[in-house]
């Protein structure tokens, strides 16, 4: 059989990482130049929530495929979807196609993901995973910090269709290294099966609890239904014979305490590189440039801060750095929430999202690290899919609540139509709009985007506190016993 060539393997799984986050936020500051192209305010939120919507119903069952029949497969399968959405995704002529064609990116995005952190997983030692989970964690924060950026500048010089494009060279690149130098040793179970009925209820759940929090009108009625299904989901998977989240791993506190605190930060972190820069273009009127310009102390911060926990963990052990990393990403969404005000100056979010990307920089890579640490090979796909799954979940519930708050503030007087929000968020910036309407729809986007500086520090307060409870040991030296933990039925 042939064996695996670590170090081009290594640069293909980066590629496949960089390409799926850099595209959960690229978008952020193209957004405004597409919504003055394509119309559609309203729907706004649904571009980053229907990506990551699609892909975090899809991460855990991709993980359970992986641990089932390979993580070589799994992975080729979602980049050849992520790739060929992407190219429709560019050609899209209306809001509501760009949308569609954004579930079917985020359906190839669910493999991508985890499945190239848990590769790393399996043909690293727990030595060698720190580093090099570091630097996928700096990687990761790298391209999903760097995307509204990236954005401002392919809106300035070339066209937003380009956000989307620019995935197809990063993708084919990533997947001919994966096809030549990845060959696994596959650890197949006799009879395995899918968990189908699990699947169901864990897709329709998690689609009726986003639509839910949306937080108007008949959306609020998904929200007892997707409690209904997700109960009915816990059920299935206690009886399940190969359940897609196994729910004896939630009783290992590192794995339960690391998801937790995934969830809350992951709806901060979504939260401030999709509406920071909408409230420097919107609010204190800066460029698109300008507005990827603030998450750029984000862009430095988070990979420095991953490369060097990633390095000192194995001596410091995961608690210090995710305690000391959640505090200190707490104190930059406090920062946000209190002086990001109109005619604020441009160093409040550079300073704010800089302390919030050394933070998470730390807390996400330990944390990570931690999960896979705990459990074997044959569960390590789930493990990390379920880190994955509530981290992407946290983001689109974030997501999704602050969007329906904006879109609340925007819609709240009747008198204001539709089209004079879309043009307030055109490159002209409403300039062409009776003063009362520009007054009063410019005061209704800075209240909508102060509430939502207060839900992301909420929820970023709420994730350390999260982390004080992680367990207060160095590292696992041996894969935890699931059989220690089973569950009665």
């Amino acid at each position: 059989m042939r064996t695996t060539h670590r170090p081009f393997t290594t640069l293909a799984l980066a590629l496949c990482l960089f390409v799926a986050a850099l595209e959960m936020t690229v978008v952020s500051t193209a957004m405004p130049t597409v919504v003055s192209d394509l119309g559609g305010i309203q729907h706004y939120a649904w571009v980053f929530t229907a990506y990551m919507l699609s892909s975090t119903i899809t991460v855990p069952i991709y993980g359970k495929l992986a641990d089932l029949y390979g993580r070589k497969p799994i992975i080729l399968f979602g980049s050849t979807l992520f790739l060929l959405s992407s190219l429709a995704c560019g050609f899209s002529t209306s809001m509501n196609m760009l949308i569609a064609f954004r579930v079917l990116q985020g359906l190839g995005a669910g493999a991508m993901q985890p499945i190239a952190l848990t590769i790393i997983g399996d043909i690293y030692t727990l030595e060698q995973r720190g580093k090099v989970q570091g630097a996928f964690s700096a990687v990761w924060g790298i391209a999903g910090l760097a995307g509204p950026l990236t954005g401002g500048l392919i809106v300035k010089y070339l066209t937003w269709h380009w956000i989307f494009f620019i995935n197809i060279p990063i993708g084919i690149a990533s997947m001919v290294l994966l096809v030549l130098f990845f060959h696994e040793q596959l650890q197949r179970k006799e009879r395995a099966r899918l968990d189908y009925a699990g699947a169901a209820l864990l897709s329709s759940g998690v689609v009726a609890l986003l639509f839910g929090v949306q937080g108007s009108g008949a959306t609020l009625l998904a929200l007892p239904v997707a409690a209904l299904l997700l109960t009915a989901f816990v059920f299935v998977e206690l009886r399940a014979a190969e359940p897609i989240i196994p729910m004896n791993i939630f009783k290992i506190p590192t794995i339960a305490i690391s998801n937790v605190a995934g969830a809350l930060f992951s709806a901060a972190q979504f939260g401030a590189t999709t509406y920071v820069p909408l409230y420097v273009q919107g609010v204190l009127g800066g460029s698109a440039t300008m507005a990827g310009g603030m998450i750029t102390p984000m862009i430095v911060g988070w990979p420095l801060a991953s490369l060097i926990g990633g390095k000192v963990m194995v001596r410091t052990g995961f608690r210090p750095l995710i305690v000391g990393g959640l505090g200190l990403a707490s104190i930059g969404t406090v920062l946000m929430a209190l002086l990001l005000k109109p005619g604020a100056s441009m160093l409040v979010p550079q300073i704010a999202m800089g302390l919030f990307g050394i933070g998470l920089g730390f807390a996400a890579m330990a944390t990570m690290v931690a999960v896979q640490t705990t459990v074997g090979w044959e569960l390590r796909g789930v493990a990390t899919a379920s880190s994955m799954f509530f981290r992407t979940i946290g983001g689109s519930l974030g997501v999704g609540v602050m969007g329906g708050v904006l879109v609340s503030q925007l819609m709240k007087d009747p008198n204001v139509p539709v089209s004079a929000a879309t043009e307030l968020l055109g490159p002209e910036h409403g300039r062409g709009l009776a003063p009362a309407i520009l007054e009063t729809l410019g005061g209704a986007l800075n209240t909508g985007l102060s509430i939502n500086f207060w839900i992301m520090c909420s929820a970023m307060l709420a994730a350390f506190t999260a982390g004080l409870f992680f367990p207060k040991v160095k590292r696992a030296t041996t894969p935890v016993n699931m059989s220690d933990v089973t569950a009665s039925h």
